[in-house]
């Protein structure tokens, strides 16, 4: 099925899987405590969150995610940077 400007649905012209946007709609959030965030990744998402980093380190390198939302994406790539530069 399709939005009106053609696009599949779910995908509100960004190109995303609906996962992908819950993925990052995720990241912008902040989390209480430690076990917070993992726990609407199994309940929400139904994946582990090992999948789930899996699928955020990819896409922080997909072009569409950072149209879509550069802050978050940006942030979260200056993290991954900052961490491997100490290792």
């Amino acid at each position: 099925m399709s939005d009106d400007q053609g696009e599949p649905e779910g995908q509100g012209g960004s190109g995303l899987s609906e996962r992908d946007l819950a993925v990052l709609a995720l990241e912008r959030r902040s989390w209480p405590g430690p076990g917070a965030k993992e726990r609407v990744v199994r309940e929400r998402l139904g994946i582990t969150p090992t999948r789930y980093y899996q699928l955020l380190n990819a896409l922080l390198d997909d072009p569409r995610a950072l149209a879509h939302d550069p802050v978050t994406v940006n942030r979260l790539r200056r993290l991954r940077d900052e961490r491997r530069a100490r290792r």
